[in-house]
Formats: C-alpha cells, sequence, structure tokens
C-alpha cells in the first residue's frame, strides 16, 4: 500500500572517481518517525515507463538510518529510494531518480551544432554515437524524465531534433535497455545572445575558441570575455581564443556585448557555460548545471 508521504533522494558525490564511494540520503516529506528506508538502482527501459525498481543488495528488509553508502562505484548508477512504516507496511512514493555521473563511457552523446548555448529558432540535433538500436536519448526537464522523441518535443527517432525552448536547461543523454548511460550535456536556448562553447570537455593542449554571437547578424559592438567573473578580454572581436588550454583555462565563461546608440548604450549578457578541461592520460569530470541565468538585455541612458 501506498502513503501520501515523498520521498526525497540526494546522492554525494555526483562526479565519481575510480572506485569511489557514494552516499544515498533519503527524506520523507512531511517528517515523521518510525520509517524504514528502501534503496533502489533505477535500471533504465525502452518503454514508457522510464525505469524499473531494483533493491540494491542489504535493502531487501530496509534500513532504520536515512543514509546509505555503496562502495566501489565503477560506472554511471540511477538511484531512488522509498520509506515504509506500520503493519501492515504502508510505503512513502519512490523518490525521483537521482544519478552519479562516471565519465567513461564506452558511449557518447552527439550533439549538432556542437555547443551548450542555442538561440531559440535553431534546431538541434542529438544522437547517440552507437550502432545499437536499444539506446536512446533521454532528457531531464522541469522535473520530468523523458525520451527525446516525447509529445513535448518534435522528434525523429534517429537523430532526435529539437526544436522548441528551454530556456532553463535541459539535461540529455544516451541509456540502453541493458542499463548503460552515456555522458550526459547540457542544452538551453537563448533569444537575443549566446556564448559558443564546446558540449564536451577539451584535453589538455588542445586549441579552444569562444564565440559571442548575437542573432541579429551584422551589430558592430564591444565585445567583452569573463571568466569566473572576471574579466580576461575586451575588444571588438567576437571570439576568445586559446592556442593551448591547460586545466588553470577550465572555468565558467560569459560574454557582453555593447551597441553605442544615440544617448544609450544597449548591452547584451550571455548566460554563463562551463568549460571542463581534461589531462591527456587522468580522467576528469564535467558537471551538469540545471539552472541557467536568463539573458539580460537592458538600455543605459547616457549622461549628458
Amino acid at each position: 500500500k501506498s502513503d501520501s508521504a515523498l520521498s526525497v533522494l540526494t546522492v554525494s558525490p555526483s562526479w565519481l572517481s575510480p572506485g569511489a564511494s557514494v552516499t544515498l540520503k533519503c527524506h520523507v516529506k512531511p517528517p515523521s518517525a518510525g520509517w524504514r528506508f528502501y534503496w533502489y538502482k533505477a535500471v533504465p527501459q525502452l518503454s514508457d515507463e522510464p525505469y524499473r525498481y531494483e533493491l540494491l543488495p542489504d535493502s531487501s528488509e530496509g534500513t532504520e538510518q536515512e543514509v546509505f553508502t555503496i562502495h566501489g562505484q565503477k560506472n554511471t548508477t540511477g538511484y531512488m529510494c522509498r520509506a515504509g512504516r506500520g503493519d501492515p507496511q504502508f510505503y512513502s512514493k519512490y523518490s525521483l531518480p537521482k544519478f552519479t555521473w562516471y565519465m567513461d563511457s564506452s558511449v557518447s552523446l552527439r550533439v549538432s551544432p556542437n555547443r551548450s548555448q542555442h538561440f531559440t529558432y535553431e534546431s538541434i540535433s542529438l544522437s547517440c554515437e552507437t550502432n545499437s538500436a536499444e539506446w536512446r536519448v533521454r532528457q531531464f526537464y522541469e522535473d520530468f524524465y523523458l525520451f527525446c522523441d516525447d509529445y513535448r518535443w518534435k522528434a525523429q527517432t534517429s537523430p532526435c531534433i529539437i526544436s522548441r525552448t528551454v530556456y532553463n536547461g535541459a539535461v540529455f543523454w544516451c541509456e540502453s535497455g541493458s542499463g548503460e548511460f552515456s555522458n550526459a550535456v547540457n542544452i538551453s536556448t537563448h533569444d537575443d545572445i549566446i556564448l559558443e562553447s564546446p558540449v564536451h570537455p577539451v584535453t589538455e593542449g588542445q586549441p579552444l575558441t569562444l564565440s559571442c554571437r548575437l542573432w541579429t547578424d551584422g551589430i558592430l559592438s564591444d565585445v567583452s570575455f569573463y571568466k569566473n567573473g572576471k574579466l580576461v578580454q575586451t575588444g571588438t572581436s567576437e571570439q576568445l581564443n586559446i592556442s593551448a588550454v591547460s586545466k588553470s583555462d577550465e572555468g565558467f565563461y560569459q560574454c557582453e556585448r555593447k551597441e553605442v546608440l544615440t544617448r544609450r548604450v544597449q548591452v547584451w549578457m550571455s548566460p554563463e557555460s562551463w568549460v571542463s578541461v581534461k589531462c591527456k592520460f587522468n580522467l576528469t569530470f564535467f558537471p551538469v548545471f540545471l539552472q541557467f541565468s536568463k539573458v539580460k538585455s537592458e538600455i543605459k541612458q547616457q549622461t549628458s
């Protein structure tokens, strides 16, 4: 039987080094006493129901503690929890799946155009780099886990074509029916200005170009680039070029464009975009951030 209580799962860390331990914590809302906690692995399935639930080892009888630790995880895994109490036992609702991401995947998600930020009028192509038909693109958007060809999206089966807005960002990845996952990618759409940056981590020593684009071509303007909120380049160039990236180049990048008009200045500021740098021989993590800044466009009155 099901209780009206809700389960909320948190996982730590979200990004794994090889063999790391993962800590799960299950909260029940509204909070109350007397619960036993049950821990599940979220196994993807190619059907209307996104995941099936598999009880984790040592969880069949539940635990009194709301914390559960998993040792030696070596791949991307989704987890869920719920709580039970009473005799006969009533259960809370299952939590939403939460993932711990491990970047060493045999399959990669390909994005075209190859960038995280896109204009609202653009179509975005997503595909799984594999010949197997059992892999499909999945997205997390507005607290829903959906296949890319769900009714919310104008899509083809392969590749998946996105033609709707995702202002606050959506996360996409590939899943197989056998329970495997690819890397995860942020996608967001914006009306006025975007920062073009690579979707996947850049290898140390490789060149990197970031471009600041307005939806209206041909506007002459001053362009500034910021890293972690600090100005790194200003001028008329729409590009920030790094000839050979190093780990110190990793961070949040943002660009700003100013057009000087009669008695006023119009300013466009792009959202931030994370640029990840991976070592040539070591594993590096590429975080997924579900919150995106909205594009700012403001008119400033010049003083006479």
